[in-house]
């Protein structure tokens, strides 16, 4: 990993827009060794600079074209090289962008990964899923058909997208505008989370309400709240956490008995 002085070396170029320390910040994101975001004290913390240094990838960064097999694509960013010895399985049409990193054991099926994304082990990015820029998605997590993980590259200091470890996100999901999902969280399908979304825990005589956060172990799908407007009264978009998982199940069995006890489709 990098020492202390690299990365303070690393910011400084940065900050000034130097194109190699730019090109090996990518390059640090691409093998694993720098992340936009990560957990310290428990808290998530936005390295900003590694996100302006992306920025300035896209501004250095010329058009070209590039051929894989049958396909061509016009691009400034290159795809990611070196799976097979990282451990990770991309599935054709899969495409996962340099400057991202994917963990040993994780696999992406015709899905998108983008640049500054982060992706643990173990984890399942299914089919015409995305993972936006900069996204941090945990270990163990499955990401259904369909999900989008939306991407925050501005401003730099902006929270990126979070789902932590051992979630479980149905398809046709929607997260964006920096939300966090916590530690083995379950979204029922077709839930939309944007930052100012109300997620409502219904389960007590009164409800709790968070916006941009989903607790550890929620299970979560799709409502409605009505709403008064001058022209009549209409619903608006909400989440619902209508129970937790049960820790006394084994992970793999609750996420599906978690969303069958609460009759939530995948």
């Amino acid at each position: 990993m990098l020492s202390s002085s690299e990365l303070e070396r690393l910011r400084s170029g940065v900050d000034q827009e130097d194109p190699a320390a730019v090109e090996e910040t990518v390059a640090a994101l691409d093998r694993g060794e720098l992340r936009v975001a990560e957990k310290i004290g428990g808290a998530w913390v936005v390295n900003a600079w590694v996100k302006t240094a992306i920025l300035a990838y896209f501004r250095l960064r010329k058009m070209e074209t590039m051929e894989v097999g049958p396909f061509e694509f016009h691009d400034k960013i290159p795809l990611k090289r070196g799976l097979a010895a990282a451990g990770v399985r991309v599935v054709p049409p899969g495409t996962v962008r340099y400057g991202s990193f994917i963990e040993a054991g994780a696999i992406v099926m015709p899905g998108f990964v983008n640049i500054g994304a982060y992706v643990g082990s173990g984890t399942m990015v299914d089919t015409w899923a995305t993972v936006g820029s900069c996204a941090q998605i945990g270990r163990n997590v499955h990401l259904s058909g369909g999900v989008g993980i939306g991407g925050v590259l501005e401003p730099a200091s902006a929270r990126p997208v979070i789902v932590e470890d051992g979630a479980f996100i149905g398809s046709r999901c929607v997260i964006v505008e920096g939300v966090i999902v916590e530690e083995e969280a379950v979204l029922g399908a077709n839930v939309v989370l944007t930052s100012s979304t109300p997620i409502l825990d219904v389960t007590g005589p009164e409800e709790v309400r968070y916006t941009g956060r989903v607790p550890a172990r929620s299970v979560v799908v799709p409502g409605v709240r009505n709403k008064r407007f001058p022209a009549g009264e209409y619903g608006l978009p909400c989440a619902l956490i209508i129970g937790t998982r049960k820790p006394s199940t084994d992970k793999k069995v609750s996420l599906e008995a978690a969303l069958r006890e609460h009759s939530v489709s995948v």
